[in-house]
């Protein structure tokens, strides 16, 4: 990316919280919602998932329009200047992707519509779907910094949402042995989460913010159900694009955030990638993963981090100003993210 993007506010449902101050309080503090679901595995035992506490029962695309809804309300109202409700402000929604287990029908510009519905105004006919579930958040700050640079808009919302508690979903995972289960001990907890964030030219805004410096993409083939050894080229790849775009080295990045959610492979996966480009010798080299709380978030995934750091700059609790945030599909799409609060003391 050519220009840096700054967080200017942002707005979160997840299973620990309504709203992103009590979801960031919560993660900062380990806790989590992980229950018991109505949904029942290959064994006959309850699924353990992360639902979010919605006022009522709802289920479906409805669900996922009010969570969103509810995510891009509270990242307008906390903005400073609160845009007017006349389709001056572009929506990136980031979605599913299509060939995800079970995916929900009707998702994609009926979802956006649905938001602008709940929301009772229109946003910017630039506003745009991104089908690529957690690599998606990294694909949307690409457009929201072509959004921002070259078509001019002041500002963007990035918004990610998702759920994985749905029967099909459930199933389809269930019978790969992808789930957190007594039988199971190398997989997920799924959950469900909405996040938003609001994104402008870093040079257009002044005091503590955090900012995006870097975007690296890149393949990786060996997936998580291939047979293939895994060596994390792909990643490593993405990281080092990702760090040359920021125009720093690895030594650089305090601390790892990434939407690891249990299980071993992501886990290898970024620790090869980090090896492969490492030249300090520092002992540790920490990494924050939000699914130890919310679960398995999918296409909010990258959104929630953001959120996460955006709290922890403005609240001054992060180890440390530089972030690299690791971003892995289930097929061969991988992304990296550098990530700095600047500004805060």
């Amino acid at each position: 990316m050519t220009a840096q993007l700054a967080v200017l506010s942002s707005g979160m449902v997840t299973g620990v919280g309504l709203t992103a101050l009590a979801s960031c309080a919560a993660i900062r503090c380990g806790i989590n919602n992980f229950n018991e679901t109505h949904f029942i595995d290959r064994f006959g035992e309850k699924i353990v998932g992360s639902e979010a506490p919605l006022e009522q029962s709802w289920r479906g695309v409805t669900k996922l329009a009010k969570m969103a809804a509810s995510a891009v309300r509270e990242c307008i109202d906390t903005l400073p200047k609160p845009p007017k409700p006349d389709g001056s402000i572009p929506l990136i929604l980031v979605i599913a992707e299509e060939e995800r287990p079970g995916r929900l029908p009707g998702l994609g510009g009926p979802l956006l519509f649905s938001v602008e519905r709940e929301l009772g105004l229109k946003f910017h006919p630039d506003s745009s779907v991104v089908a690529q579930g957690r690599v998606g958040g990294a694909l949307g700050l690409l457009r929201a910094q072509k959004l921002i640079e070259e078509q001019g808009h002041a500002r963007v919302i990035l918004c990610g949402v998702d759920t994985f508690l749905t029967g099909p979903t459930l199933s389809l995972y269930d019978e790969h042995a992808r789930l957190l289960t007594s039988h199971n001990s190398d997989g997920f907890i799924p959950g469900e989460a909405a996040a938003a964030v609001a994104l402008a030219g870093s040079q257009s805004t002044e005091g503590c913010m955090l900012t995006c410096r870097g975007l690296g993409f890149a393949r990786e083939p060996a997936t998580v159900e291939s047979d293939q050894p895994l060596r994390a080229e792909g990643m490593a790849l993405a990281l080092k694009s990702a760090l040359t775009a920021a125009g720093i080295g690895l030594e650089k990045v305090d601390y790892r955030i990434s939407d690891l959610s249990g299980e071993q492979y992501r886990f290898k996966e970024i620790s090869l990638a980090t090896t492969r480009i490492r030249r300090d010798h520092r002992v540790g080299f920490g990494v924050w993963h939000p699914a130890d709380c919310i679960g398995e978030v999918g296409a909010a995934a990258l959104p929630s981090m953001l959120g996460v750091l955006h709290h922890g700059a403005r609240k001054r609790y992060l180890p440390g100003p530089t972030f690299v945030a690791f971003l892995s599909n289930d097929d061969d799409k991988r992304a990296a993210v550098v990530l700095s609060a600047q500004g805060c003391g």
